[in-house]
């Protein structure tokens, strides 16, 4: 049963690393898909699930070396970068849920604002739209609209960037809010199935130790080894 139990710990963990590996090169790539397309939700948010991702993935190939080794000192780093991993997974995870598109859309305002005619351009023309919106930049939307270079305007029908750009980012956010939340929490199972797994004994060791050869006792009183 011990053998059983510790097998099983071990697959687990092994199986639970392995998950963490993948959602870390998941969330990395949506970070960086959510930048490099240029969809400004929050800079700040963005990084940090970049980050936490980087973090995630380094954690779990150290937890999956560790399990497989049943390091004693590496799960116990492990435990404590693991309960840190979950602390700021899950704030970044409410931080993706909390930040609505009324701030949203004053980010976006600012950072179009501090772009160069040549990024707006070059943002039109990827997203296929004109100008950010036309409701609160009227000469700013005129001049942005009368300069782009989109395909759109060929068709002769255009749509708002600042609406493409806040529905892609809010599908972003929400993606990550969840995907992130919901692991958060597998992560406390880790950290208590990592402790129960430290507390067993590794049956290869157990088995690999020297056997003590029982004695019997001459008629001297001196003691000889059963041969």
């Amino acid at each position: 049963m011990v053998n059983v139990g510790f097998l099983c710990l071990r697959s687990i963990l092994c199986a639970l690393n392995v998950v963490y590996m993948m959602l870390g090169v998941l969330l990395m790539g949506l970070a960086v898909w959510s930048r490099g397309f240029t969809l400004v939700v929050s800079v700040n948010i963005i990084s940090g699930v970049l980050v936490l991702a980087i973090v995630l993935l380094l954690v779990s190939i150290l937890g999956f070396v560790g399990t497989l080794k049943h390091h004693q000192i590496l799960l116990f780093c492990y435990m404590v970068l693991l309960s840190l991993v979950f602390l700021f997974q899950f704030g970044v995870s409410c931080s993706c849920f909390a930040f609505n598109r009324e701030q949203q859309e004053r980010v976006l305002g600012r950072s179009w604002a501090g772009m160069s005619s040549d990024g707006r351009r070059s943002l039109e023309q990827r997203l296929d739209c004109c100008g950010l919106n036309n409701r609160t930049q009227n000469r700013e939307f005129n001049l942005d609209a009368s300069l782009c270079t989109a395909a759109c305007k060929v068709r002769g029908r255009c749509f708002q960037c600042g609406d493409l750009i806040l529905q892609h980012g809010g599908e972003t956010l929400k993606i990550l809010g969840g995907i992130g939340l919901f692991f958060s929490f597998s992560l406390i199972l880790a950290v208590w199935l990592v402790l129960q797994y430290r507390n067993q004994k590794d049956p290869q060791f157990s088995s690999s130790a020297p056997s003590q050869i029982p004695l019997r006792t001459g008629p001297a009183g001196h003691s000889l080894t059963e041969e």
